[in-house]
């Protein structure tokens, strides 16, 4: 096409335009998890066991392995939060777990957060790890770990790092998944 051919598209007049309508505002509540959450945490756990490496966990988890989870964190007074849509969807959630079962760590803890798919981008991961580690303060834990796959997760290194956990180690070629090597990016944050 010659450039004289061309001509620039032309826009309707506004009165023809089709209305534009906003976008809706993304509205969750945050709350402690409950035993029948747990169908909906192992979905949204279960897309990134199948579809990611931001886990290293190969074979999805039953529903009954995550009520026994529930169980044995809410026996130990650990945080386990849900971010729930208007209309009673579980958009995320967010965990701690005891970072090692000897009694000595009883006041360290790893922290999980896994979100929808549809509800990534959005702010809600950072507003699960807020209230996280504000209930973990509230729980009397002292120290929080992040272990971070060292591939196709930035944005979580990213996140923790706005949240004060620095990097303390990096342990190169301790998983493969999906035909290929994997490390770790391990972070700390005092919740003193």
């Amino acid at each position: 096409m010659l450039e004289e051919e061309y001509q620039p598209r032309r826009e309707l007049p506004r009165h023809l335009r089709p209305p534009v309508t906003p976008e809706a505002p993304f509205e969750y509540s945050i709350r402690n998890a409950e035993l029948p959450d747990m169908p909906d945490v192992r979905e949204i756990y279960n897309h990134y066991v199948a579809n990611s490496t931001v886990t290293f966990d190969e074979d999805q988890m039953t529903l009954k392995a995550w009520r026994s989870k529930f169980g044995y964190l809410h026996k130990l007074g650990m945080p386990f939060i849900v971010a729930v849509s208007p209309s009673g969807q579980i958009l995320g959630y967010a965990l701690v777990t005891p970072w090692k079962e000897k009694k000595a760590y009883r006041y360290t803890v790893e922290n999980s957060i896994y979100l929808r798919a549809a509800a990534t981008g959005k702010g809600l991961g950072r507003a699960l790890m807020q209230a996280l580690i504000e209930r973990s303060k509230e729980a009397g834990l002292k120290e929080m770990i992040a272990v971070i796959a060292d591939k196709g997760a930035d944005a979580s290194i990213a996140m923790h790092k706005n949240f004060g956990f620095k990097e303390i180690g990096r342990m190169g070629r301790v998983g493969y998944k999906f035909e290929r090597w994997l490390g770790t990016v391990m972070m700390q944050k005092s919740l003193k």
